[in-house]
């Protein structure tokens, strides 16, 4: 790494196609750890630290309060630029997702897909930030440390081995660097320029995140032509840290339609792969390929292709959607044994118990009372699995 590019790594084929992660405001490229492995199959994955964080340094953004969007955005295209690519997907959080924005509406040429993760077309009131530059310049970023949780994730989460790890990676962050990152916030605003982006773009938001509450996200979804939009029950700022499986299976989904991507059946198969393992879990794909006979290959590669590699990966529909279409399908016609695995994908894509009993109650008008009788006992069976597991 030369002195004026950032701190960064790479996984994933070396021709897969490209795409580059960007973290969050007192972060490392490590948020990105439980996303890594499910989008390294089918994609060359850069992460990239921001300046004095990781293992960037702080003077890559200037330290006299003029630090902007644009600064940060010229990094990621600098390391675009060194690995060859002229077009790339791009997904970030928070201020990272501010990056691919400002990315998406100012070098439209170069981002061919977009996700935005608990991130905000303005982050409130300039002045907030320019006091938060000014204290952690006076004090470091451990003035931060006790406001993270709560914000980034719960405070019950805050005391597990991960959410303890990106504390670490706050504590760590240069002061300097910080502080510039937030002068870029407190003069960032793309509020005027959504409208000029033309990139796919999935945009996520935590359904309890403080920080960038769900309405911020809303405002970008309806500004952004043809945008979508998923909530995430359950998480705070850092969705995909505390609700892994439902930020990796929706970033999963949009990506598997990558403008770049090669739409043949082995495209197909391997993002269809990649979709079915984030919905359903790694275990029970792993049982189903290892199942696999001569006489059933082709219907297990037949769904694999074309109920996830196409259907499932449609940008039609949100994936919280084709769950509730799913539940109520298997119920009309008592497939029981499917209902208990995709109560369990359900969850996976964000659904909370209660909006699946609300699918169940829903069931009971047009598919009858019997047949919801029943799916609600396979409900409550997989639900209390799942505790007990807990």
């Amino acid at each position: 790494m030369t002195d004026n590019r950032p701190h960064h790594d790479l996984a994933g084929p070396p021709t897969a196609p490209p795409l580059i992660l960007g973290p969050s405001i007192g972060t490392s490229l490590a948020v990105w750890e439980p996303q890594l492995p499910a989008l390294a199959r089918a994609h060359r994955v850069l992460r990239w630290d921001l300046p004095g964080h990781g293992g960037s340094p702080a003077a890559l953004l200037p330290a006299d309060g003029s630090a902007t969007i644009d600064a940060l955005a010229a990094l990621v295209l600098r390391l675009a630029d060194d690995q060859g690519w002229e077009r790339f997907a791009y997904a970030g959080i928070s201020i990272g997702g501010a990056v691919g924005l400002h990315l998406a509406a100012h070098h439209p040429d170069r981002v061919s897909r977009l996700s935005v993760v608990c991130s905000s077309a303005r982050f409130g009131d300039p002045a907030v930030w320019r006091e938060r530059a000014a204290l952690v310049r006076a004090e470091g970023t451990e003035a931060m440390v006790a406001s993270r949780p709560g914000t980034w994730f719960s405070h019950r989460f805050a005391q597990s081995p991960v959410g303890a790890a990106l504390i670490e990676d706050l504590r760590a962050t240069d002061r300097a660097g910080y502080a510039a990152c937030c002068d870029v916030l407190a003069a960032y605003d793309m509020t005027a320029d959504l409208e000029k982006i033309a990139a796919p773009t999935l945009v996520v938001a935590g359904r309890d995140d403080p920080a960038t509450p769900p309405a911020h996200a809303r405002r970008i979804a309806d500004a952004v032509p043809g945008a979508s939009l998923l909530e995430i029950a359950g998480a705070a700022h850092l969705a995909g840290v505390e609700r892994p499986e439902a930020v990796t299976a929706a970033l999963l989904a949009h990506l598997a339609h990558h403008a770049d991507a090669p739409h043949d059946d082995a495209s197909r198969h391997a993002a269809g792969m990649a979709v079915r393992r984030a919905v359903l879990g790694d275990a029970h794909v792993d049982r189903a390929v290892a199942r696999t006979t001569p006489f059933t290959a082709r219907f297990q590669d037949f769904i694999t292709r074309y109920a996830w590699g196409e259907i499932w990966t449609g940008d039609g529909l949100d994936r919280r959607t084709r769950s509730c279409i799913t539940l109520t399908a298997l119920i009309a016609h008592g497939h029981d044994a499917e209902l208990a695995m995709h109560i369990r994908a359900a969850l996976t894509n964000g659904l909370t118990r209660e909006e699946i009993g609300e699918v169940l109650l829903q069931s009971a008008i047009y598919c009858g009372v019997p047949a919801a009788n029943s799916a609600f006992a396979t409900a409550q069976r997989v639900f209390d699995e799942i505790d007990a597991d807990n």
